[in-house]
């Protein structure tokens, strides 16, 4: 949401002081400056988090109080743990984030909107001082979100409506736990903080799919070295296997993708097409949503022996932003672990060579990052030119 892309990253004790002085006022003049809708939404955004932050209790106080579940207790225990994990072996920002605990009482903290016109993959972008642009809406109700998209329905967009266990303001304040990040397993909990402790080390303007992606690669390989931490090495296969299936998950996506791609491609713009036709593209489209929903029980009995924890996913409406807002996050990670790889395989070195790369231009970080997905063909190239 907003408040998670303010900032490129907060890169020095000064900086993250004057991030926090600069912030609610520099969000004011913004609203003040722009059209009436904006200030509405810049005003839930800023609201909501002043009362998340208002509300948050320091953790040994949680930790220590009778009148906390005993579950909360050991679930933030280890997130506690887990920090100092986090900076000690991960790399990750030293600093007061997630040292205090906020009780909402809500499934999730924040809702994202994300929406694609109804013949396109390309996601409709929200452009923000100083955040740039990013491809979704976030409200931290979900009646805001709901009745944003319905606009945006009424508009003929498809849309999609996500929500978010966590966020991040990446270092303009210090972010506390949340009651939406305790839900699942202990590996989950991990992971969620070691990815949005990951925001706050890279975040670049206009490019969600890197932000992301870059962020769920420090996520996977930050819970692989914690459980060699935790002595839990058995766990590691289990691990694997639940990131492989995302791997399926996502190649299944891209197939759809591409032919989704191929097909608006074919079309002449929307504005030039009548009724009959845009009904036949509707047919067409569907069709091959249904072809990704026979391709998925393929995949369930041939190589998942029957898991069905993508069965949720796959029982709601499918349409073009919903695939957009799963492969925001999935597309490039592993050219994350291609570049992890070739830092030798350290933290230190990796956060160096992604912020290199995070300052090439779009385009060029684009090529990279492609090298990256596909090392073998690259070097096939290499050899067929010398």
């Amino acid at each position: 949401m907003y408040l998670k892309n303010l900032q490129n990253v907060a890169s020095s004790p000064q900086r993250k002081r004057l991030s926090r002085l600069l912030a609610l006022p520099m969000l004011a003049a913004i609203m003040l400056s722009t059209a009436c809708t904006t200030v509405g939404y810049y005003a839930q955004a800023v609201g909501g988090h002043l009362n998340l932050m208002s509300k948050r209790q320091p953790l040994e106080k949680v930790l220590t109080s009778e009148a906390t579940d005993e579950e909360i207790k050991r679930k933030l225990q280890l997130l506690k743990d887990a920090r100092v994990f986090a900076v000690a072996d991960l790399g990750l920002p030293n600093n007061k984030s997630y040292s205090t605990f906020v009780k909402t009482d809500k499934r999730y903290v924040t809702w994202n909107v994300v929406a694609a016109p109804e013949f396109s993959i390309s996601p409709k972008t929200w452009c923000f001082p100083v955040a740039g642009c990013v491809s979704y809406r976030g409200y931290f109700d979900e009646a805001d979100a709901t009745a944003y998209a319905k606009g945006l329905d009424a508009q003929g967009f498809d849309t999609h409506i996500g929500g978010a266990s966590a966020y991040s303001t990446l270092g303009w304040f210090d972010d506390p736990l949340l009651d939406t990040m305790l839900r699942g397993s202990d590996i989950r909990l991990t992971g969620v903080l070691f990815h949005e402790l990951a925001h706050q080390v890279l975040y670049i303007k206009d490019d969600s799919s890197f932000n992301e992606a870059f962020a769920s690669f420090v996520e996977q390989q930050g819970v692989r070295e914690w459980l060699r931490s935790e002595g839990r090495e058995e766990t590691l296969p289990l691990y694997e296997n639940y990131l492989q299936r995302q791997v399926d998950f996502n190649d299944l996506l891209q197939h759809t993708r591409r032919d989704l791609l191929s097909l608006y491609k074919s079309l002449q713009p929307a504005k030039d097409l009548d009724a009959d036709a845009k009904d036949e593209i509707r047919l067409r489209k569907k069709a091959v949503f249904d072809t990704m929903l026979e391709r998925y029980e393929v995949l369930k009995t041939d190589k998942w022996d029957g898991f069905e924890g993508y069965d949720n996913w796959f029982a709601r409406e499918i349409n073009n932003a919903r695939l957009i807002s799963v492969s925001t996050y999935l597309k490039w990670i592993p050219a994350f672990k291609g570049l992890f790889e070739q830092s030798g395989g350290t933290f230190d070195n990796f956060y160096a060579e992604a912020r290199e790369l995070s300052k090439k231009p779009y385009a060029e970080r684009q090529q990279v990052l492609e090298r990256l997905l596909a090392p073998d063909a690259e070097a096939a190239d290499d050899l067929a030119n010398n």
